[in-house]
């Protein structure tokens, strides 16, 4: 069985209710740290098979697939598949998991 590795741990900014980022879509933060991820590791986003993020209390324009708008908003390929995971508080670290799953099952 294949096993996962955490190889860049980035994160969005915390904002504030109606404060300085109450304007910024979560998409566009998501592309900023995908860029961050593949710039800082250096992977080949021709070997990224798909971006699993966590994202809390998606509403109104926010409320869609938040993971493939920002991963093709960071300019990665058509072709890799995007999955939004929202379990509230713990989207982040549920997004972890059901990535290491994913990994192992490929295996």
């Amino acid at each position: 069985m294949p096993s996962s590795v955490i190889v860049e741990a980035v994160r969005t900014p915390v904002g504030a209710y109606r404060g300085d980022l109450s304007n910024v879509r979560a998409d566009d933060l998501a592309a900023h740290v995908l860029r961050a991820v593949i710039a800082r590791s250096g992977v080949d986003p021709a070997q990224i098979e798909e971006v699993v993020l966590g994202c809390a209390n998606q509403a109104g324009e926010d409320n869609r697939n938040v993971a493939r708008m920002a991963l093709l908003l960071a300019g990665l390929p058509q072709s890799i598949a995007g999955v939004t995971v929202n379990r509230l508080c713990a989207s982040g670290l549920d997004a972890i998991i059901y990535a290491d799953r994913a990994i192992r099952r490929r295996g």
